[in-house]
C-alpha cells in the first residue's frame, strides 16, 4: 500500500465513494481472431454491438463506465437492472442480421456481480466487485451470461429469469472460489 501522502497526491481520498453496485462486464469472444481476418467488418460489428449495449443499459437504469478494446463495463443501482440489461443485449445481438453466416456473428460473454466498488468523481469504478464481474464474464459461454451467487440470492424468487448452477470456480487473483450461475 502506498503511504497516505502519496495516495493523497494520486487521488483525494474524500472524493472517492465506496458503493454497492451491480456490475456488468462484457467481452467479445474471438475478437482478436476476427480482427486478424477482417478488421473493418469486425470494427463495424463491434460498433453496432456497442450501440445495443448503450441502449439496453440505459433502458434498464445503468450507465456505461468503460469500453476499452472489445469490452464493455457498466454499473447499475440494482441487480435486476443489470441482469435484465444483459439478457436484453444477448437477445438483441442473437437476432441481429449482419448478412453473415450465424457462426461469423460477434458474440459476447457477460458477467454480472453485485458487490462493492470504489467510484471516482469522473464516474469510473474500480475494486474487488469489478474484478469478480470480469472473472464471471470469463466463465460465461459465448453469447451467455454468468452471474454471481450474490446476484442470484438478491433476485431470489422475484427473478424473471431462471438460473443454472455452474458450480464453484477457482479464478485468477480472487481469494475465494466463485459460485457462478448461468442464465439460459
Amino acid at each position: 500500500m502506498l503511504p497516505r501522502s502519496i495516495r493523497g497526491f494520486l487521488v483525494n481520498d474524500s472524493a472517492l465513494r465506496h458503493r454497492l453496485m451491480a456490475i456488468l462486464c462484457a467481452d467479445a469472444s474471438g475478437y482478436s481472431r476476427r480482427m486478424a481476418q477482417d478488421e473493418l467488418a469486425t470494427m463495424a460489428e463491434l460498433d453496432a454491438a456497442r450501440q445495443v449495449f448503450r441502449e439496453r443499459v440505459a433502458e434498464h437504469g445503468g450507465r456505461i463506465v468503460d469500453t476499452a478494446g472489445d469490452s464493455v463495463l457498466a454499473v447499475f443501482e440494482t441487480a435486476a437492472g443489470a441482469v435484465d440489461a444483459a439478457v436484453a443485449v444477448q437477445r438483441q445481438l442473437a437476432c441481429a442480421d449482419t448478412g453473415q453466416p450465424e457462426a461469423a456473428h460477434l458474440r459476447f460473454r457477460i458477467g454480472v456481480h453485485l458487490g462493492d466498488v470504489i467510484e471516482k468523481p469522473d464516474g469510473s469504478v474500480y475494486g474487488h466487485g469489478v474484478n469478480v464481474a470480469a472473472r464471471l464474464q470469463a466463465l460465461a459461454l459465448e453469447g451467455g451470461i454468468s452471474v454471481s451467487d450474490s446476484v442470484r440470492t438478491t433476485l431470489g424468487e422475484r427473478a424473471a429469469h431462471s438460473f443454472v448452477d455452474q458450480g464453484q470456480h477457482a479464478v485468477r487473483n480472487i481469494g475465494q472460489p466463485l459460485h457462478a450461475f448461468g442464465i439460459p
